[in-house]
């Protein structure tokens, strides 16, 4: 343990699982404290007093958005300061349009889009006034790569992207840094409705990442000198085509 993130406080959102857990576990094993946001408020207890005294619960109902706007003080409450928000909270749809769920499609848009960039703001003046800060998005190869059986899903990560970009540039001479990290398929909650001969499939050939690896991404992303911005970083199974 290097100790790359001591002295630093990180908040994720959707850390009571996959790829937000493991980032939390990764940056706390280098030193950093973690403010755990999730609405599942046992599971985050749990996981709390597992992971150590430098871990901090905070429940958040991310589609509530009155709660996604007040986060701000609550995170300062419990660690005292912001150096990172990593919004990686999400939901994931595929499958045929035609056949969808537009009430579906509008709580993953929600999720994914709008509590996302709500997340954000309640944070950002907040890093403006510091002159520092990372925000960081779990985006998906899907919002550089339009994938045929997930178009809605699809869609919300090209917004993300979109967020990004435009967003990094308008903060960058605050120092405050904004990327997004972008796996491909990996192993957590959000695949639960994948048909299962897909997954089995995806299993034995290679082609699903686990958290962990994603968390190091993440890692690689925060620990860059300041003057480095890594903007997007792509990280794909080597078995997938893309």
């Amino acid at each position: 343990m290097a100790e790359l993130m001591k002295g630093k406080v990180a908040a994720i959102t959707g850390a009571a699982s996959g790829i937000g857990l493991e980032c939390a576990r990764t940056l706390i094993a280098e030193g950093a404290t973690v403010v755990l946001v999730d609405r599942a408020k046992d599971r985050l207890e749990a996981l709390c007093r597992e992971l150590g005294d430098r871990a901090k619960p905070l429940v958040v109902d991310l589609l509530a958005p009155e709660e996604v706007s007040g986060m701000l003080p609550r995170i300062l409450e419990l660690a005292g300061r912001l150096d990172i928000f990593h919004a990686n909270a999400g939901a994931y749809i595929g499958g045929a349009v035609a056949e969808g769920d537009p009430n579906a499609w509008d709580r993953m848009l929600n999720l994914n889009i709008n509590a996302a960039f709500r997340s954000v703001h309640a944070v950002l003046p907040h890093m403006i006034t510091q002159k520092s800060g990372d925000i960081l998005f779990t985006s998906s190869i899907a919002g550089v790569v339009p994938v045929v059986w997930e178009p809605i899903y699809t869609a919300s990560k090209f917004a993300v992207q979109a967020f990004v970009h435009s967003t990094r540039r308008q903060v960058a001479q605050y120092g405050v840094r904004v990327g997004a990290v972008l796996p491909g398929p990996v192993v957590t909650a959000l695949l639960d409705d994948w048909p299962k001969a897909k997954m089995d499939e995806a299993l034995a050939n290679g082609s699903l990442m686990q958290p962990k690896e994603v968390a190091e991404a993440v890692l690689f992303m925060l620990s860059r000198p300041r003057n480095v911005t890594i903007r997007d970083l792509v990280i794909l199974p080597n078995s997938v085509d893309l």
